[in-house]
């Protein structure tokens, strides 16, 4: 560990641990054997790092250049084995962002300029590339992957195996090997969460008539609004629609 290193008095460290010059590290957090935590990174309060994980490495950018980018993880958080979390680039806005109460399992990657909000699960082998957004209580099953600059809205989900190219709509349950397609509402996920029946309704609407009707996108979403607009979530889910700059996964043709 390196002496200019900032750790509180309560951190555990395991064995063959590196810890760079300029990572601070909060109250309670556990660092399992060999890891290793560098760059410029901050980690918070009661974290649990498992063995071989790889804290705030250089970006895998051509375009990075030395520059003094960030790794910030908050509290809470568990990170398991082999996990890959790069800091950012000056491209990106110079940091990666990990909330709280976020659980990364194994050999998962989360590139330069990622933020991952409070709440997050990605599964086993889930692999995002640089600038992506995973809001608040998304989940990735095992082995997807995710492309550069895409968002995955608030309570999605994205079923094993599936590859993202597009923003995923808040709420969403999305599947697909060769190209992820939206499958419907993530009810099971909403229903675990407390979200009302009413609310699982509307959202279950608003969703047919954007995606499965014969109605233009902009017909669905006036008619969504008129009709759905006093609930919070499908505001949400409208506002996430209309200003997506990669555009929204399709619908399913099964």
């Amino acid at each position: 560990m390196d002496p200019a290193a900032q750790l509180d008095s309560s951190v555990q460290i395991g064995p063959g641990v590196v810890i760079g010059p300029h990572v601070k590290i909060g109250a309670d957090t556990e660092i399992g054997p060999h890891t290793v935590i560098e760059g410029h990174t901050t980690v918070g309060a009661r974290n649990k790092i498992l063995q071989f994980a790889s804290l705030g490495a250089t970006p895998q950018d051509l375009k990075y250049r030395g520059e003094p980018s960030r790794l910030e993880i908050g509290d809470d958080n568990l990170i398991r084995e082999f996990t890959t979390i790069h800091r950012g680039t000056e491209g990106g806005g110079m940091v990666t962002r990990v909330g709280n109460h976020v659980l990364v399992m194994n050999y998962a990657h989360i590139a330069h300029d990622c933020i991952i909000e409070d709440h997050v699960i990605l599964a086993n082998s889930t692999n995002l590339a640089g600038h992506c957004v995973i809001e608040e209580w998304a989940v990735t099953m095992g082995l997807c992957g995710v492309h550069q600059f895409t968002r995955i809205g608030a309570h999605a989900a994205l079923a094993a195996g599936s590859k993202v190219a597009q923003d995923v709509p808040p709420y969403s349950l999305v599947a697909g090997e060769g190209r992820a397609r939206l499958v419907g509402l993530n009810e099971v996920g909403l229903e675990r969460r407390g979200f009302s029946p009413e609310v699982i309704r509307a959202l279950r609407r608003s969703l047919r008539l954007l995606f499965y009707s014969n109605l233009s996108r902009a017909q669905a979403t006036k008619q969504v609004m008129e009709t759905e607009g006093h609930i919070a979530e499908v505001r949400r889910l409208i506002d996430f629609i209309t200003n997506s700059k990669r555009g929204v996964v399709g619908r399913s043709r099964d």
